[in-house]
């Protein structure tokens, strides 16, 4: 399979990260997007590099846009508006999809759209392959392993401030479609209003309050998991950041570009009276959705993916531990329980 990835809205905050993230592993990325003067203007740090602009409406530019690639990777959002239309285009080009989406109904979408039944796909999709979705998914797989059945997960996404992007604000007022959670099994419409609670994290965060906001990673763990109840959490001052208009957006801190924003994510499965607590930790949610992305497109161009056709979900294409431990050298702090 062609090494090359294209990066779809490659200008963007997340999407640069993921440029860098990919050259870093001896990939050749492919800058795309829908703003061909961005796309210029980036270039121009990448003289080496091919740039293909095409508009998600204009199937003919996708399908040139995508000519020899083996993954492409979705970076621009909101991608209730362009997820389906570039996973279509990566179906009809032979290429494996990726997108970031942190949106439950573009997940769906490409879930209802590609299912795994279907014999005639022959690549793999993994929307929601970020930190909002994926690296839920990934710690949720590890907890439960070797459970035929679980009864609650919780997820508590600590962050100690959101510096939330143009993209993050677009999304979220694009994004409008009711949230859902896991009960007895099914997916169901989150509770309102949404549910407050403590939860004492690891480490600096400590003891924080906690308000029920559900992202794309209940559709992913509902997809492939046998779990009764699913909830996630997020930091109460986190989300009045993203509310808040007058809050700025990231600013870099590093030579790599990330912002000083702190996070972890905990997942605490339980099953009768066992329960099991896995947490990862980091720097810069934006920043690490590049390694967790780029991570899942090395490992299905150099076939270290489980046979799996269609939309799928990071913890069922992959061993979900072995993916977590490749990204903590660098990327991620993992405590296991």
């Amino acid at each position: 399979m062609n090494p090359d990835v294209l990066v779809y809205g490659a200008y963007g905050h997340t999407g640069q990260f993921v440029v860098t993230e990919i050259l870093s592993r001896g990939l050749t990325p492919v800058l795309a997007g829908r703003n061909p003067a961005a796309l210029a203007k980036m270039g121009l740090q990448h003289p080496t590099l091919d740039i293909r602009a095409a508009a998600v409406n204009d199937l003919d530019a996708l399908d040139s846009a995508m000519g020899g690639v083996g993954v492409v990777v979705n970076c621009a959002g909101p991608f209730l508006d362009t997820g389906l239309p570039m996973a279509a285009a990566s179906i009809r080009a032979g290429a494996h999809y990726l997108d970031i989406s942190a949106e439950q109904a573009a997940v769906q979408q490409i879930y209802r759209a590609y299912d795994k039944t279907h014999d005639d796909i022959e690549g793999t999709l993994i929307p929601a392959t970020a930190f909002y979705g994926g690296l839920a998914d990934l710690l949720a797989t590890t907890a439960t392993s070797g459970w035929e059945a679980t009864d609650t997960i919780d997820i508590a996404i600590g962050i100690d401030r959101w510096w939330p992007t143009p993209g993050t604000r677009e999304t979220g007022r694009r994004n409008t479609a009711t949230r859902l959670v896991v009960d007895h099994g099914v997916l169901t419409s989150a509770p309102a209003p949404a549910p407050v609670r403590e939860w004492v994290f690891q480490g600096s965060l400590g003891r924080q309050r906690m308000i029920a906001s559900p992202f794309s990673e209940i559709v992913a763990i509902a997809r492939h998991l046998n779990v009764s109840t699913v909830r996630t959490y997020l930091t109460t001052s986190a989300l009045d950041d993203v509310r808040n208009a007058h809050t700025a957006a990231p600013t870099a801190v590093d030579t790599t570009g990330r912002s000083a924003q702190q996070f972890v994510v905990e997942v605490l499965a339980r099953r009768g009276t066992a329960q099991r607590r896995i947490s990862a930790a980091g720097q810069d949610i934006y920043a690490v959705s590049a390694p967790l992305v780029a991570e899942a497109a090395d490992r299905l161009l150099n076939r270290r993916a489980n046979d799996v056709r269609g939309a799928t979900t990071l913890g069922e294409a992959f061993d979900a531990r072995d993916f977590l431990e490749a990204l903590s050298a660098t990327h991620l702090t993992l405590k296991y329980e």
